[in-house]
Formats: C-alpha cells, structure tokens, sequence
C-alpha cells in the first residue's frame, strides 16, 4: 500500500469519526486527536474487510505527503524557511483542512485541521444575544482569543456569516490561509490570503482603507505593525475582528500593550480604551459522561469603568468589573465553567482543573 493510500484512509477515519486534528511525523504512526481531546496512533486500519497493519511513517513519506499538501510554491517555500502554513482541500468529501508542515529533530511534520463545511450559527456556537449585539456596530475592534484549537477561527466565522445574512456590507478577510470560504448573501466578502494575495497582514490592512470595507476580519494580531493598524481601522468607523492567542480577557489587553515598547505602551492604551468594544476568550473543556468538549467562555465589554481601568493601566482590577457586569453579558471563565458543571455538563474535576481561583471556588458557587 503506497503511502498516499495511507493518507487517504487517515483522511477517511477522521472524516467519519468527525476528529478535529490529524498529525503525521517522521517515524511515528499516524496520530488522530478524538472528539474527547485525546490524540490516538493509528497502527492499523480496516480496508475491504482487511485488518492491514501500517508502518511508521518514514522521511519520504512525509515528504511525499508535503509535496501533495503544499502548492509547488508554498513547498519550495517551505525548504527554505522550514515551516509552511497552507490549506488542503480532499476532493473525495469536499472537505478543507488548514495546514502547517514544519520540521523537528526526526524530520518533516504535518499538522492538519480540519475546516468544517458547512459555517456554524452563532445560535449553533451558543454565542448569545450580546454577540449578535456587538457584530451590528458599524466600528470597534472585537477580539476572540484563547489557546489552539479552542474554536476562534469557528466563532469569528459565525460571527462574520451573521453580518454576511443579515446586512448589506462590504466585508475582508485577511487570512492565513484562508479556511472557511464565504458566499455572498446579502454583503460583498472578499477573502485574501497572505503570500497569495498579499505580502502581509500589515500590507493588507493599510490597503483596507483603500479598498471601502465595513467590516475586516484579521485572523491574528501577531506582530506590533498588525495590531496598531487594527485599532487604527477600529477608530476610522470599520468593524475590526481578530484573535489572540491569551488565556482570558484581560490577559489579550495586557498581550497587545506589552508587546509596544514602553514609551509607545501610554499611546496604545488610550487608542485601545477607546477602539476595543468586546473582549471572548474561549477554552474547550471535557464534557461530562461523553467523548466530546464544549466551550466555556470569559466575556469582556467596554463600557466607562473598563475604559479607564485600560487608561490608568490597573488591568488587574478588571476581574472585578466583569464580576458585577452580569447584566451587561459579561462573564467570568470561573462562573462560566460554575453554571456547566451546575447543569452536569462537566465533572467536578473538569472543573477544578480549569477555574482560575481554586481557593474561592465553592464561595464562588454559592
């Protein structure tokens, strides 16, 4: 069996099973992250009734993988700077996955996620009446944040859908790569992908103003020149969406001031105050009794006591405002996670693993 047989059945098995992550090293099995969270090698595989062992995979095969995954391009691009973000798409189930080939100690690696077909409802993500709130302004920045592989990019184009369906915007995305692919319904969306369609997120942004959206969705603030020009587009009337990669809600505001040197850090802090209208960091936990996750989620909103807590920098203070805003639809990760385990959606141990103030947890719960 050829070693791209192999990886179409792998593709097929996390098809079916609905898994999120496929893994393909060198000289390692094949490895499967399941709907529990948990990653699984695959050694052998069921084909025509034929129980059919499979080897560790080699150097040339990840290199033949890479070479199918990966335009010629991205591929000569990827033997210079060593790591290659990408998307595939499996022509037998119609199915995208984002890409990352990089290289380890052993050799080539491919890390592949899988892009759902079919763009979720923010009713669907659970996402409540607050957020559908938020995507009707007509400027702000909006930040989804949270580890890898918590759903951002799934929440954002929920978000991005529910503009799409219900107003008559000029909608961009800058992406890397491009994973979910709009339909125009009643707005106007233009997808570019860096390295394809521009040189960079920066490059991109500054051409926004040029280019008439209403809304712009950045997949990530990586770097100092990204984030300034997104709260740069936020203040010119433009509807900004993008993501970090933070724990919580005021972990991204602290994230984005402390990546600018300091004598610029009093400037972006006030720009912030003023720009930023809602923070939803997300984290996907183990649910209770089934091999799934659900989401828990921290929400953040802007109002007159945020704004000068960001001013003033006393960021830490800002636990205690999104406490008391529950009538305001924020909401602590500790409450979040308190009202699933309350509903028996998590186990107490899931809990205990995830809150932040373990010493005040039953308090918490009163």
């Amino acid at each position: 069996m050829s070693i791209l047989e192999i990886f179409e059945i792998v593709l097929d098995i996390a098809h079916k099973k609905q898994y999120s992550d496929i893994h393909l090293n060198t000289w390692s099995y094949p490895i499967i992250r399941d709907n529990g969270g948990d990653i699984i090698e695959v050694s052998n595989i069921q084909k025509n009734w034929e129980n059919i062992e499979i080897q560790m995979l080699t150097k040339k095969d990840i290199e033949e993988i890479c070479r199918l995954v990966l335009t010629p391009e991205k591929h000569a691009e990827f033997l210079v700077s060593y790591e290659m973000d990408s998307s595939y798409h499996y022509d037998k189930y119609e199915t995208r996955y984002r890409i990352n080939c990089y290289k380890d100690t052993r050799g080539d690696c491919i890390a592949m996620r899988t892009i759902p077909q079919d763009i979720p409802t923010l009713e669907s993500l659970g996402l409540w009446e607050s957020i559908k709130e938020l995507c009707r302004k007509s400027k702000w920045l909006i930040l989804m944040t949270g580890p890898t592989g918590t759903w951002k990019s799934t929440n954002l184009a929920g978000m991005i859908d529910y503009i799409n369906t219900n107003f008559r915007k000029h909608i961009i995305t800058i992406e890397d790569p491009v994973e979910f692919v709009f339909q125009n319904k009643k707005s106007q969306i233009n997808q570019r992908e860096v390295w394809i369609h521009t040189k960079s997120f920066a490059t991109a942004m500054k051409a926004c103003l040029r280019e008439d959206p209403d809304v712009i969705m950045v997949w990530e603030m990586r770097d100092p020149e990204t984030i300034k020009a997104a709260i740069t587009l936020a203040e010119t009337w433009h509807l900004v969406f993008s993501t970090l990669h933070t724990n919580d809600t005021v972990q991204s505001i602290d994230r984005i001031v402390d990546v600018f040197p300091s004598g610029q850090q009093e400037q972006i802090r006030m720009q912030l105050a003023m720009s930023l209208i809602g923070v939803i960091a997300q984290r996907l936990v183990p649910k209770a009794w089934v091999d799934e996750r659900i989401a828990a989620r921290e929400v953040l909103l802007n109002n007159d006591a945020v704004r000068n807590l960001i001013i003033t920098w006393n960021t830490h203070q800002l636990y205690s405002v999104i406490e008391v805003g529950q009538k305001q639809w924020m909401i602590l990760m500790d409450n979040y996670l308190i009202a699933l385990y309350k509903k028996w959606l998590i186990t107490e141990d899931v809990l205990m693993s995830f809150v932040r103030d373990k010493e005040n947890i039953w308090a918490l719960m009163q």
